[in-house]
């Protein structure tokens, strides 16, 4: 019997969209006002999602007070409040898309979490806005 446990965070960041390759006209037209080269902020929501077996002996997925200190530790606490362009080594060569944000969130929690088990992350990046992603 597999069942999905869902734990939500929040964190806010600032970031800009852009390709260095690319000039600010480029840049703008692709990207529009996330191009702003003085950045603008997030207050993202984010929800891990991880899906297995019910373990018999303690009725538990995954234990979820050891997923809400890993997302703290692994994750609110390297992306909130930063700017994720300058601040955060992953985003220094990667464009912060809510694609590439949640893409390197489920890489690091990946790590941390057993391989028996599944694991999808959803970052929302505006109430309308979000991505899910659920590893190749």
């Amino acid at each position: 019997m597999k069942v999905t446990v869902h734990r939500k965070a929040h964190f806010n960041a600032a970031h800009r969209l852009f390709n260095p390759a690319w000039d600010d006209e480029k840049n703008k037209d692709v990207f529009g006002k996330c191009s702003n080269p003085n950045y603008h902020g997030h207050n993202y929501e984010l929800i891990v999602a991880v899906t297995g077996e019910v373990d018999p002996e303690t009725g538990f997925v995954m234990d979820m007070k050891i997923l809400r200190k890993l997302i703290s530790s692994e994750i609110e606490e390297k992306l909130d409040h930063k700017n994720l362009n300058i601040e955060v080594d992953e985003f220094k060569s990667l464009n912060p898309t809510a694609e590439n944000i949640a893409v390197v969130i489920w890489n690091i929690l990946r790590k941390h979490i057993k391989n028996e088990l599944e694991l999808g992350v959803t970052l929302y990046e505006t109430p309308r806005n979000y991505v899910t992603y659920h590893g190749s």
